[in-house]
């Protein structure tokens, strides 16, 4: 017998609405994370939510994926066990569309500090140390087992 998630995958129907749902999805998501909105009203509400659990919720795409994803998954099927999955897969998509679709990253080298340059991090020389520490002490020199 076969199940009616495995009757609905054969048909078009089923994809259209899942890659429907996906699109949907994303957007949906990548409004509420990454997006100000029209008239600055989702950067509004997000600095109202603040450092709470909805605020923090509203910075993650991931996390806020899987909730814009389960209501989505309903339009493309309504059976409990089938939803489940299908939400689950809706939302990991979305993920996955949100990757694609970021900047590339672009690594450049780093700048060689000039000799004057007074905020490199790496020290060349180790001048003030034997003052800021008393090496006086025995126990100083020796090493810690």
């Amino acid at each position: 017998m076969e199940s009616v998630f495995e009757s609905a995958m054969s048909t078009p129907d089923f994809w259209i609405r899942f890659i429907l749902a996906v699109l949907a999805t994303w957007r949906v998501t990548h409004l509420l994370a990454s997006e100000d909105g029209p008239g600055d009203v989702i950067v509004r509400f997000r600095a109202l939510l603040g450092q709470s659990i909805l605020g923090r919720l509203m910075d993650c795409f991931n996390c806020l994926s899987i909730w814009i994803s389960a209501p989505a998954a309903l339009f493309v099927t309504r059976q409990a066990l089938d939803w489940l999955f299908v939400w689950l897969a809706i939302s990991g998509a979305a993920c996955l569309l949100e990757r694609l679709a970021r900047e590339p990253l672009m690594i450049e080298p780093a700048s060689q500090p000039s000799e004057g340059d007074e905020f490199h991090v790496l020290r060349p020389e180790t001048s003030g140390v034997t003052e800021q520490f008393d090496f006086s002490d025995e126990t100083a020199s020796k090493p810690r087992a």
